[in-house]
């Protein structure tokens, strides 16, 4: 009689115990804060070969420059999705794309007075404290 009665309650803690461990990995946030170096590739349009380097700072979801001549700004998702807007003078770009803990990729497009541009971004994690 008392393994009728224990077997039901085992197993209903063994589920509930299946689902508190897969909880976390399903509703972790991950901190994408810190130093990033960003590598922009200009894959289209008349600006087509170009490649520049920014250093960016992300505090609290929220990406600026980091004294690169550019002012960047933008935000990261507790999920990594990134979306991101540079202006250097009269250029201007937009960009989106999605960061792990370590590094990221994405895509931008930027248009001047007489030029479109469109490319690729790579990203990668200055520092990382655990």
């Amino acid at each position: 009689m008392l393994s009728v009665i224990l077997r039901p309650s085992i197993t209903g803690s063994i589920a509930l115990a299946l689902m508190l461990t897969a909880l976390p990995a399903q509703a972790q946030r991950m901190s994408f804060d810190g130093p990033w170096s960003v590598l922009i590739l200009a894959d289209q349009g008349s600006c087509q070969g170009a490649t520049y380097r920014y250093g960016v700072q992300i505090a609290n979801g929220q990406v600026f420059s980091q004294g690169s001549g550019a002012d960047i700004f933008g935000r990261v998702t507790p999920r990594g999705q990134v979306s991101v807007r540079l202006r250097q003078g009269s250029q201007e770009a937009v960009g989106s794309g999605r960061l792990t803990q370590v590094s990221g990729s994405g895509y931008w497009s930027g248009a001047s007075p007489g030029q479109q541009c469109a490319g690729r971004w790579i990203a990668e994690r200055r520092s990382y404290y655990y």
